[in-house]
């Protein structure tokens, strides 16, 4: 049965639902409480709870699983930290077999906008998910914290290092790239299980590797929507594993073709089930949060974990399963 039909199948429009939308007010420049009207347009076409005081992370996860206990649908409107922790509140309330999420992007990075084609346009994606689908998605779970992509080395590095500025947003970025040149591209061990790769299918594989970067994903984009894992597939059961092994000057050089998903064909390319990655003080983000610096990192699928609600589109759909042929 087409994917479209059986998930629509028994299920009543997302707008006549009841809706529960977490909202970062200070993403976007604070565009929440500037533009007033976006509360009301919001209110009528998702009908539902508002939560716009959240705090830190902490708050937000506590207030998502309150969320989530009584509502059929749970938006996170904001950026991928707010996407994470709303994420990670649904499950810490078990209803993640109970509930739709949905995004709203609200922020600086939105790797989920890019990858279900939902408008950056917040009144565009309001309409969008009032109309949406709700089809199941993979995740992963990576250090007790429930993501959809992650990376370890270089760009985990400059996370860290832009959450640890004033200046926020792409441009902080861009300044934290300096820390790019000092990132060590010491020995690691990569342990995988159940996956395959360019060699065919395996049970177990272990493989050394002094890459600068590794992404661990299950989404194609990063912030800024940049195509950093164009392999990966949302609902196939696995991790998609991309190592970067390069120089930082080279990784540089070749920036551009990377930030297309153009470079990555000729780098080593896994997929598994469950991923252990061990090294010396390696530094880790998640969803565009820096977790700090570990020994052993380790990451796990959690197949068809949530059901996300995504524009009707064929483009929405392009990185399901039985359209990645």
């Amino acid at each position: 049965m087409n994917a479209h039909r059986d998930a629509m199948k028994g299920q009543r429009s997302i707008k006549d639902l009841k809706t529960a939308c977490l909202i970062n007010p200070r993403a976007a420049n604070s565009k929440w409480t500037r533009r007033r009207l976006l509360r009301t347009y919001l209110q009528r076409k998702l009908p539902g709870e508002i939560y716009d005081g959240l705090g830190d992370t902490r708050t937000t996860v506590e207030k998502a699983a309150i969320a989530s206990r009584g509502a059929d649908v749970i938006v996170a409107m904001g950026g991928d930290g707010t996407i994470a922790d709303t994420l990670q509140g649904i499950f810490e309330a078990g209803r993640q077999g109970k509930v739709l999420f949905g995004v709203i992007p609200f922020g600086s990075g939105n790797a989920f906008r890019k990858a279900f084609d939902i408008p950056k346009n917040p009144l565009r994606a309001i309409d969008r998910l009032a109309e949406g689908i709700p089809l199941a998605i993979d995740l992963m779970e990576v250090e007790g914290r429930v993501a959809a992509f992650a990376s370890i080395g270089a760009t985990a590095r400059v996370t860290g290092e832009k959450l640890r500025g004033r200046v926020h947003g792409l441009w902080g970025h861009v300044l934290a790239g300096r820390r790019l040149f000092d990132t060590p591209v010491d020995e690691k061990t990569l342990e995988f299980q159940e996956g395959h790769d360019e060699s065919g299918p395996f049970e177990t594989r272990t493989v050394t590797s002094s890459f600068f970067d590794c992404l661990v994903t299950k989404t194609n984009y990063f912030g800024y929507s940049w195509r950093i894992a164009p392999e990966a597939v949302v609902d196939d059961g696995y991790l998609d594993v991309t190592l970067f092994e390069m120089r930082p000057v080279k990784y540089a050089l070749f920036f551009p073709l990377i930030y297309f998903g153009l470079y990555q064909r000729r780098l080593r390319h896994f997929k598994a089930k469950r991923v252990v990655i061990s090294g010396r003080d390696l530094p880790i983000q998640f969803n565009g949060e820096f977790l700090g610096d570990r020994d052993r990192i380790e990451f796990k699928v959690l197949p068809r974990a949530i059901r996300m609600v995504i524009p009707p589109t064929k483009r929405a759909r392009k990185h399901f399963q039985e359209h990645s042929a």
